[in-house]
């Protein structure tokens, strides 16, 4: 009789989950402790899971899995490590990279004596030619094999859940495009897989005996082309039948740009999930129901994951993003604390103004800021600059909020990520667009003792190179159109909140 592994009799006595602020990390976390494990999560910067629900009950490490030394720390004394790292930044070469680190981290987890290495890469077709993304997940599966600490390499294809870059692709694609002139890889098969299900191998994957060391094909029970599933998702959202029409002349390439255009997905991530879609992806073994046996209601379907995943996007209840990771090829540098910096120029745009508002009732609008909720100002020039920055490979606009009223420090909001968030008093925003040099836009709200608030708005800028300069010195004229412009919308829409609460 084959054991149920999903729930471990005597927990490890600690897992470390790395990639813990991405979309399977964010949510493996909270499953893992449900399950009795105790999790260390690693991070390069771990301030970033500071506001997640679980942030409490984990320890936090800071680690950079590029240094030996870092490693070493993080893996002391885990009896099990999920490697959850991934490339997908759009580097000509990131398959050199990824084969680095994944060597590096094999040699530390033998070293530190860990009992299990958990791996999730891509499903593949039985082939070598391959695309550089599934070519390089099916090498890291193989560098890790070779490791000499036992392996759980599970591979998976497209993956549905609220807010994961497959879905959102998906979901987009979809509803902005009644008629698609499409590639011919829309006529691929895939099998899908639930992000539940994910989940639930990869917490059972920690109890798999030490003498099984070897990859696992994982998918749902559906089988569909890329046309089908489309024309599923138009089912499950209500809405018409999509007409397709498929071409010759879209290559990987130009997919790519085309979805980075469309969809929330920059170009640069969409190009490997493109890549994925090219090939034909199928469970050709379903040998990990031998330690993982199916649920008794069976694997979820694309129907039901549709519906679930909708669910969560319509309540406003999506745990992590696609975007809850930092872009690899974003500035990540955190704002200069010192007044008198002394690393070059930072240009400062500086306003203040008096709101007819209660702190809470301004604080409500600052931390709604952006998505569809917009940037208080001049709509044309955001849209504008959005649409730049995205033809250049950032995020532009369409990363939205993960959450329609809340924030949590390392959220993606737009071109911009939370980097600083103290309720009532302080939003600070890292710029992620394609800039030349570092940018940050700051929100205060602060009470004045006369029943009113103060709302001071900073942005900052540290140009790179002459180019830098260039840069502010070209966008300082239209400064008070956007920000001052900002400022005041911002001031009108609490003080609009505070006539409500009066009139109710």
């Amino acid at each position: 009789m084959t054991a149920d592994v999903s729930t471990p009799v005597h927990a490890p006595r600690l897992v470390l989950v790395t990639g813990a602020t991405g979309y399977i990390g964010g949510r493996l976390v909270p499953e893992l402790l449900s399950a009795g494990y105790r999790v260390r999560a690693m991070a390069r910067r771990p301030e970033q899971l500071r506001d997640r629900p679980w942030a409490g009950s984990v320890e936090v490490v800071r680690a950079d899995a590029t240094s030996p030394e870092d490693l070493a720390r993080a893996l002391a004394g885990v009896e099990v490590a999920y490697y959850l790292l991934h490339s997908m930044n759009g580097q000509r070469r990131f398959d050199a990279e990824e084969r680095r680190v994944a060597r590096s981290f094999g040699r530390a987890a033998r070293a530190a004596g860990v009992r299990r290495i958990v791996y999730l890469g891509g499903l593949h077709p039985d082939s070598d030619d391959l695309s550089q993304h599934l070519a390089s997940r099916r090498e890291v599966g193989e560098v890790l094999l070779d490791s000499g600490v036992p392996v759980t390499a599970l591979q998976a294809a497209v993956i549905l859940g609220s807010g994961s870059a497959s879905f959102e692709m998906l979901r987009y694609l979809t509803e902005r495009l009644p008629l698609m002139v499409t590639p011919r890889w829309v006529h691929n098969r895939i099998q899908p897989i639930a992000i539940r299900d994910v989940l639930r191998y990869l917490v059972a994957s920690a109890r798999m005996p030490p003498e099984v060391s070897r990859t696992f094909d994982i998918g749902g029970p559906d089988v569909l082309t890329y046309l089908e599933m489309m024309q599923g998702y138009a089912r499950a959202a209500g809405l018409p039948p999509r007409r397709i029409v498929p071409t010759r002349v879209l290559s990987p390439g130009l997919s790519s740009h085309w979805v980075g255009l469309i969809t929330p997905v920059p170009s640069a991530i969409a190009r490997p999930l493109v890549d994925s879609l090219v090939h034909e992806v199928v469970c050709r073994e379903h040998d990990i129901a031998r330690w993982v046996p199916d649920p008794p209601g069976g694997l979820v379907g694309f129907e039901e994951a549709m519906r679930l995943a909708l669910q969560r996007v319509r309540e406003a209840d999506v745990a992590t993003r696609w975007s809850s990771a930092s872009d690899p090829g974003a500035p990540s540098d955190p704002l200069p604390t010192d007044p008198d910096w002394a690393g070059g120029s930072l240009y400062v745009d500086e306003r203040a103004t008096t709101v007819a508002a209660s702190r809470e009732e301004l604080w409500r609008v600052v931390e709604g800021v952006g998505g569809d909720n917009g940037w208080y100002s001049w709509g044309l020039a955001w849209a504008v600059r959005g649409l730049l920055d995205r033809i250049s490979g950032g995020p532009g606009l369409r990363r939205g909020r993960r959450d329609p009223r809340t924030l949590q420090v390392g959220d993606a909001l737009d071109f911009w990520r939370v980097e600083e968030l103290e309720p009532g008093r302080l939003l600070r925003l890292r710029a992620e667009m394609r800039l030349p040099g570092l940018a940050w836009l700051e929100l205060h709200a602060e009470e004045d003792g006369a029943g009113r608030t103060v709302f001071r708005q900073r942005a900052l800028f540290h140009p790179r190179g002459l180019l830098g300069q260039v840069y502010w010195w070209s966008v300082t004229p239209f400064h008070g159109v956007v920000f001052g412009g900002m400022q005041r919308g911002v001031a009108r829409a609490a003080e609009r909140q505070r006539a409500g609460t009066l009139v109710r």
